[in-house]
């Protein structure tokens, strides 16, 4: 079997890495815990091609660990049972070289896929140092991974590459792949056409062109074009299109148009997307975009996360047809979202303004004695200001 180039030229050691400076630039965190080989887990937060795998692989490396990989896409309880029970009876025989450290570093890869029982079951190892985990996500981990681990682990947030740096990831490219004797070059409209399309995801930028070259054997802008529409190159579902995708899915919702929204659901799960994921976005959009218009949208959502939770795929895609046709057909109105950021920029600007002293709570006789609590009304007029002064006659809320 053929090796990718991506995996065939993935970087080893930290001086061959491109990219992420805020991270490894000199003198930066995370340059300097490798540097003087301090382990600890982490969670990896960035989008699809930025180096999340190539730095954990790295970082096991320069620190002498050994590096095992799993993806939470596939794995389960049962692996990592068998990598903690290697660990504990020291059987190197899952390893390929002597432990220099004494660490063994899991990677697991789209830790989000992870459910709550497994990620509990990691817990107790990486808490007592038989596992250092590091965990990537595409996925904002407050959201993905349960707090208990989470608290255990450094996040680090990766960006995409930029353009200066998907130009030295294309020139590693060219010659990893470029025959003997022979110079491969891309005319400049071909790799500004590259480097916009891969929107800092150097895979996918790999894959096109080791996969152009095979096809054509150039490098040319119609060339890469063809092969981007060829049947023998698949993108990483977690490309562009994802987020393109998704974006179409909410304002077809949002233009009450179910019948896009359901094509674009239908892409999701033809791709493989995470229904959480999806079913995620539906409860946002219950309170954002529908609102007061029908408060019980937020609990038609919240059921449908769940039931994707409990049933999963296949079965959960006709749970998430449910919702999104519930909620595209509902009558929208976005004044609680509205009101919510009109009061935020307020919070923003004049920072935490005096509370009102009638609403001030007072469990002491000196608080009470100062005027805490002093002419508070249950049941005010409606007109009576609650507002701090500054903000006297503030409407947020404008049905």
């Amino acid at each position: 079997m053929q090796i990718p180039l991506a995996d065939r030229i993935r970087p080893k050691k930290l001086s061959e890495f491109i990219g992420q400076e805020h991270l490894l630039g000199e003198g930066k965190p995370l340059r300097l815990a490798i540097e003087t080989k301090q382990l600890f887990s982490i969670i990896f937060w960035g989008p699809p091609g930025c180096g999340k795998t190539t730095l954990a692989g790295v970082i096991a490396g320069e620190t002498g660990a050994k590096f095992v990989f799993l993806s939470a896409v596939s794995a389960g309880k049962s692996d990592v049972k068998k990598i903690v029970e290697s660990v504990r009876k020291e059987k190197l025989d899952l390893f390929d070289r002597e432990m220099e450290s004494g660490s063994v570093i899991l990677f697991l890869d789209e830790i989000h896929r992870f459910n709550k029982a497994q990620q509990d079951y990691l817990l107790p190892y990486v808490e007592n140092g038989t596992l250092t985990l590091i965990g990537a996500t595409t996925e904002n981990p407050s959201f993905e991974v349960i707090g208990p681990l989470l608290s255990r682990c450094r996040v680090f947030v990766l960006n995409p590459l930029s353009v200066a740096e998907m130009g030295e990831v294309i020139k590693r490219v060219l010659k990893a792949i470029q025959p003997k004797g022979k110079r491969l070059s891309l005319k400049k409209e071909a790799k500004e056409w590259l480097v916009n399309l891969s929107a800092g995801d150097a895979r996918q930028t790999i894959t096109l062109i080791e996969n152009t070259y095979q096809l054509y054997q150039d490098l040319s802008l119609v060339s890469l074009k063809e092969t981007l529409q060829s049947k023998y190159l698949r993108f990483d579902k977690k490309g562009e299109e994802h987020y393109n995708t998704i974006s179409a899915f909410i304002k077809s919702m949002r233009a009450s148009n179910a019948d896009a929204a359901l094509y674009y659901l239908a892409r999701m799960v033809d791709a493989g997307e995470d229904p959480l994921f999806i079913a995620r976005r539906m409860v946002i959009f219950a309170s954002e975009d529908i609102g007061m218009a029908l408060p019980t949208a937020l609990v038609v959502a919240n059921e449908v996360f769940r039931a994707c939770e409990t049933i999963g795929y296949p079965e959960c895609a006709i749970n998430l047809a449910h919702g999104v046709v519930y909620l595209a057909k509902a009558s929208k109105d976005r004044s609680a979202y509205n009101g919510l950021r009109a009061a935020q920029k307020d919070v923003g600007q004049y920072g935490n303004l005096p509370v009102p002293l009638n609403l001030r709570n007072a469990p002491t006789e000196l608080m009470k004695d100062l005027g805490y609590g002093r002419g508070y009304e249950p049941y005010p007029t409606k007109d009576e200001n609650l507002l701090p002064k500054r903000l006297k006659g503030r409407k947020y809320y404008k049905p």
